[in-house]
């Protein structure tokens, strides 16, 4: 069974940031899908979709790695 999470990340502002994001984060074992609203200036909600449950300490480095800040997992 498929599981839906949205994680909150900050310091996104273009396109560029939505594909760092995305490809770190596809990077994980678990991940099947990866969905960006951008929302420039704010934080932006990133969805993934995983067939297994996501290892948040895993989510927080491929973020923090790919230079953005995790502000909440859900």
């Amino acid at each position: 069974m498929d599981r839906t999470t949205t994680i909150d990340v900050e310091g996104m502002t273009c396109s560029n940031c939505v594909t760092h994001v995305t490809e770190a984060l596809e990077g994980l074992e678990p991940v099947l899908d990866v969905t960006v609203e951008l929302r420039s200036g704010e934080t932006s909600p990133v969805t993934v979709v995983s067939n297994h449950p996501l290892d948040e300490a895993a989510v927080r480095a491929a973020i923090d790695d790919a230079g953005y800040t995790v502000a909440a997992i859900h």
